[in-house]
């Protein structure tokens, strides 16, 4: 992927195949266990997703990358001005029965405070991700960050 402007990255291991875990990153029945109150998508290249948080993040993307199960990105194509030229992603590694994860969210025009919160935000989501996987926790979709 090319990546310009600001990037966020995080690399964690979650102590899953890497087909469980790219499911929970790929499949809106999951990604609403861990991310936005409700999800529609196709993981399949150019697929469309959308990612309900609330009515004023009501955003959009379109599936750039895919190999399953080991790589899986996302376009933005509708969300607020900062989100809206970026992408994320996710590349995957099984070793172990252990899947390394290795996120990034790449193309932020700016170092701003948007950046900084969605930076910090990533790191307790995808901790999210991890308990869920791990030990089926589900944080209730009005106490994630």
């Amino acid at each position: 992927m090319k990546e310009s402007g600001f990037t966020i990255y995080n690399n964690l291991t979650i102590h899953a195949p890497v087909e469980r875990v790219f499911e929970a990153i790929s499949e809106p029945r999951h990604l609403i266990n861990w991310w936005p109150q409700r999800c529609t998508g196709n993981p399949e290249l150019g697929g469309a997703y959308n990612f309900y948080f609330t009515p004023e993040y009501d955003w959009y993307g379109e599936v750039s990358q895919i190999e399953k199960p080991h790589s899986f990105y996302i376009k933005m194509t509708q969300a607020d001005t900062d989100w809206d030229p970026t992408t994320f992603g996710f590349d995957l590694e099984e070793e172990n029965g252990k899947t390394q994860v290795r996120f990034s969210h790449f193309n932020w025009p700016a170092c701003n405070d948007h950046f900084k919160i969605a930076s910090y935000c990533w790191a307790i989501l995808l901790k999210g991700l991890k308990d869920y996987l791990e030990r089926g926790d589900i944080v209730p979709f009005e106490k994630r960050s």
